[in-house]
C-alpha cells in the first residue's frame, strides 16, 4: 500500500512527546529526514498555543494546529484561522462542573484556566472547555447531558476527560486549511494519534496511524499501528512510511 505523503501531522501528548514530555532525539531525526525529503510536518495539538509553541520552535515547524483544531498558525505568528465557543456554553459547562464535582480547564483566546473559573465568563473569547475525572459514571453522565446540544463537538485528549470546543473544531478541519495552503489534499497526508481528539484527522487522512498506546476507538478507525509514544511511535511511522 504505497502512499504519496506530502504533509505529516503529528498530535502532541501521548504520540508525539514520549511519557516525559519531550520529542525524543530518535523521533527529531525522523522528522528531519521526512522535510529533507519535502514532506511537510506540522504539529495538530489540543494544547493552547502558549502550551505547544515551544515545542514547534524545536523541531522549525512551519505550521501549528491549536485547541484540537481551533487555530492554525504559522510559526511566524500568523494565526490563520479561529473557531470560537459561545461564552454561554461555558456557562452551562460550568453549571456541569460544579454539579458533578469535577476538576476542570477552561481555554480562552489568551488564557488558560486550571481548576478554577474567571468570574467574567462573557468578557473572554472561548476556545475549550474540558472536563477531567477518574470516575466513568460520573464521565458517563457529563457526556449524556452534552452530546444533544447544539453548537458543540465533543472529544477527549486521555481517558479521564473531555474535551468540548465549537461545532465543526476538529483537526482534520484544520489540517484542511494547511493543505489548501501548501495546494495538496487530505490524500496526501499521514496523521497520528492516540486520542479521540485524533479520530477525525485519522480517517480523513490518506494514512491514518495510531499509536501503540491509542484508545482502542482510534486503533479501530486507524490504516495501520506503530509503536507507542514511548518507544519512537512516530519515528517508526515515518520510517515505514515516507522514508
Amino acid at each position: 500500500m504505497k502512499k504519496d505523503i506530502k504533509l505529516i501531522a503529528l498530535d502532541m501528548d501521548g504520540t508525539l512527546l514520549g511519557n516525559d514530555h519531550q520529542v525524543s532525539e530518535t523521533n527529531k531525526k525522523a522528522i528531519q529526514k521526512a522535510r529533507e525529503k519535502g514532506v511537510e510536518v506540522i504539529i495538530s495539538t489540543g494544547r493552547h498555543y502558549q502550551t505547544s509553541s515551544d515545542i514547534a520552535k524545536e523541531l522549525d515547524i512551519h505550521y501549528l494546529i491549536t485547541v484540537n483544531g481551533s487555530e492554525v498558525w504559522t510559526m511566524t505568528g500568523e494565526l490563520i484561522a479561529r473557531q470560537t465557543l459561545d461564552a454561554r456554553v461555558i456557562e452551562k459547562l460550568v453549571e456541569l462542573k460544579e454539579k458533578h464535582q469535577t476538576w476542570a480547564w477552561l481555554s480562552s483566546t489568551d488564557q488558560i484556566w486550571r481548576g478554577e473559573v474567571p468570574e467574567d465568563i462573557l468578557a473572554h473569547q472561548w476556545l475549550k472547555f474540558g472536563f477531567d475525572t477518574r470516575e466513568q459514571q460520573t464521565k458517563d453522565k457529563i457526556w449524556q447531558t452534552i452530546e444533544s446540544w447544539e453548537g458543540i463537538e465533543l472529544s477527549n485528549s486521555s481517558p479521564t476527560n473531555i474535551e468540548v470546543n465549537a461545532v465543526g473544531v476538529n483537526k482534520a478541519a484544520a489540517i484542511e486549511v494547511v493543505c489548501e495552503r501548501l495546494d495538496i489534499n487530505m490524500s496526501q497526508v499521514m496523521a497520528m494519534g492516540d486520542s479521540l481528539n485524533d479520530i477525525k484527522m485519522i480517517e480523513q487522512a490518506g494514512l491514518g496511524v495510531a499509536m501503540g498506546n491509542a484508545q482502542e476507538k482510534v486503533k479501530s478507525v486507524a490504516d495501520w499501528e506503530t509503536t507507542s509514544n514511548h518507544q519512537d511511535g512516530v519515528a517508526r511511522a515515518i520510517e515505514e512510511w515516507v522514508l
